[in-house]
């Protein structure tokens, strides 16, 4: 995992563009059996939440900016410019996997965001979700490339690592198959879930994510001098000073 990646500017695209590059490495695999469609939905958010999730906006007032507490002076009447508290709709995709025969719902994959993992009422909303999914027979994988914020949770033993994966099978609830990884480490290879009895394809995420860095010309965007967001700790910090200097004596 590159955690340039994780910069609160940058995630947004990785997030919608990785679920699409998802969806297009997964669908042959499944076909014609199955379909994989986007989905996606949608939190109205108000200023101070977008600034806390770290979407920019022009209008929005920086946090650091002081605060009158005294009453506000008496003017003149007149036309006065006023900025407006304005709400804004946020938006994130995700896949469902669908029976071509019956249409049936099969397996969500979700890809966490700092809406449903760091903002309060956008992670009770999604983890009412999660219950729901937990409650009937669908399939979840949950994918957690993000290092801020606390995990989703699971019941037993508390594992602390820098990014997890989570296959749950409808089938096999309460049970679940966690794949917790670090950051000097690759990103494991998965099973995408299907109905019991199907062929499972094995999902490449680490391809898939590198593969979709190509593309995009994320490094066009990425500030490599500069510490990531959020910041590693000195150990990792020193391990990926060492691997940027490598790549770039190597013109990788």
């Amino acid at each position: 995992m590159d955690p340039y990646l994780e910069h609160p500017s940058l995630w947004p695209d990785v997030h919608n563009s990785l679920i699409a590059a998802i969806r297009d490495a997964v669908t042959p695999a499944v076909a014609p059996r199955y379909y994989v469609g986007i989905e996606r939905r949608m939190y109205l958010l108000k200023p101070d939440d977008l600034a806390f999730i770290g979407i920019a906006d022009v209008a929005l007032v920086p946090h650091d900016e002081p605060q009158s507490l005294s009453p506000l002076p008496l003017v003149d009447v007149g036309v006065l410019e006023v900025e407006l508290p304005m709400s804004d709709e946020v938006g994130e995709n995700y896949l469902e996997v669908h029976e071509v025969v019956t249409g049936n719902l099969v397996t969500v994959v979700e890809l966490l965001s700092p809406v449903n993992k760091l903002h309060g009422k956008g992670r009770q909303d999604y983890e009412e979700k999660r219950e729901q999914i937990f409650s009937s027979r669908t399939n979840l994988v949950e994918i957690d490339l993000l290092r801020a914020g606390e995990p989703m949770p699971v019941v037993g033993k508390t594992v602390r690592s820098d990014y997890r994966i989570l296959v749950a099978r409808g089938s096999r609830r309460p049970r679940g198959r966690l794949y917790p990884f670090n950051l000097r480490q690759s990103i494991p290879q998965f099973p995408l879930p299907l109905l019991p009895g199907d062929v499972e394809p094995l999902v490449d995420l680490n391809t898939v994510l590198h593969a979709l860095y190509d593309r995009a010309r994320f490094d066009l965007r990425l500030d490599y001098t500069q510490p990531p967001v959020p910041s590693l700790s000195d150990e990792d910090a020193t391990w990926a000073r060492e691997l940027l200097k490598v790549l770039k004596e190597t013109g990788n």
